[in-house]
């Protein structure tokens, strides 16, 4: 590390962030302590958290040649090269290539993609979310009748999809590539646990959607599942890589931050941004042209002062942690303080409050998805 390639300052410093990464860890932390931060790192996976089993893998490879392919859904590069290089060692590779280079081939994402290229397959379409959910939303107003897919599973198991599919009408099949391993030793991720729970963690990152679902099923194990939440729906900030991680926490209402490219880097840029906002106050531009700033104990439209009730407000909060970016209903019903959260009438009500108070179009509605905070 040579001087030129320091940061010219330390946009972290004085926060605390936890780190959930098993695989390149030493990477992303040396990138956040040398941007100020201190750092407590607890792997929510096993390093070697990607176990195959070849003879079920090989028996799935199998089945997939038992007859014609229809549609492909690739959904992850990992595991398209595992399950590529299997079939390569087992002798059946130019039979798995052949098949599904006759079907209609959706894929995830880039990595996907680019494994596919490699191995002369093309993807007819992927979407710009890299969400499995998009593919799945691609094929739902589809006759699917009588169509054979096959369906790569990325590391946990996709049978709800699958079923989906089928009440589609089609025949599925699903190809297990590995199954992904929580941590060894679960004690460091208990005590990160109790660093979330106890709010004495400013953020903490997630690279992958099954490290969210690690920590959560710890959390739940010590019996402290709640307060992981309540923790991660107030003061501590979880920064995702990409959308497909950030995906991982809408069951439990949890808002994110995502960077614009799913790379390390971007998140920890991102970190840079978010955190120093939520110390000092948020300061955001509205699409018609108005600033919000927010306080912890105040809310100034150009300059106005703007009482809010505790709902509204806890709202406001939640569309704040990524400006621009839908938050689900869902999210926001979480959001809600205790007692006030009994059903989706109480967010419509909220979101009523508050566009009653800035504005009827600073919050807009995204049809089937949620609201967002209309900036500019």
């Amino acid at each position: 590390m040579t001087a030129a390639s320091e940061p010219a300052s330390r946009p972290l410093e004085g926060f605390r962030i936890g780190v959930t990464a098993a695989r390149k860890a030493d990477e992303q932390v040396a990138l956040l302590r040398r941007r100020g931060a201190e750092v407590e790192w607890a792997a929510a996976l096993s390093l070697e958290p990607n176990h195959v089993e070849v003879g079920e893998l090989l028996a799935a490879t199998k089945e997939v040649l038992a007859g014609p392919v229809d549609l492909f859904l690739a959904t992850t590069g990992i595991g398209m090269r595992t399950w590529l290089d299997a079939a390569a060692e087992a002798g059946l590779y130019d039979d798995l290539v052949a098949a599904l280079g006759h079907s209609e081939i959706l894929a995830r994402g880039p990595k996907s993609v680019g494994v596919l290229r490699r191995h002369g397959l093309r993807e007819l379409w992927a979407p710009e979310s890299e969400c499995f959910e998009d593919v799945l939303a691609h094929l739902r107003g589809r006759d699917l009748t009588g169509k054979r897919i096959v369906v790569q599973e990325h590391g946990q198991s996709l049978s709800m999809s699958a079923h989906a599919l089928r009440r589609q009408g089609a025949e599925v099949v699903t190809v297990p590539i590995y199954r992904v391993a929580s941590a060894d030793d679960p004690e460091p991720m208990f005590g990160l646990i109790d660093l979330i729970a106890d709010c004495k963690l400013d953020a903490v990152t997630f690279t992958s959607a099954p490290a969210v679902a690690a920590l959560m099923e710890a959390a739940f194990s010590v019996g402290r599942r709640d307060d992981v939440i309540s923790a991660f729906q107030s003061d501590v900030v979880a920064a995702c890589v990409g959308p497909v991680t950030a995906a991982a926490f809408e069951m439990w209402g949890v808002p994110t931050i995502v960077p614009e490219r799913s790379r390390l880097a971007g998140l920890v840029k991102q970190l840079e941004t978010e955190l120093p906002t939520r110390r000092d106050g948020v300061d955001v531009r509205l699409a018609d042209g108005r600033t919000l700033i927010v306080h912890t104990d105040s809310l100034l439209l150009d300059g106005v002062p703007v009482e809010l009730s505790p709902a509204p407000a806890s709202v406001l909060m939640a569309l704040l942690v990524n400006p621009g970016h839908v938050v689900s209903r869902r999210a926001l019903l979480a959001a809600l303080p205790s007692g006030q959260a009994g059903s989706e009438h109480a967010v419509e009500m909220a979101v009523a409050r508050l566009r009653a108070a800035i504005g009827t179009k600073a919050v807009l509605t995204v049809v089937k998805r949620g609201y967002r905070l209309a900036v500019g």
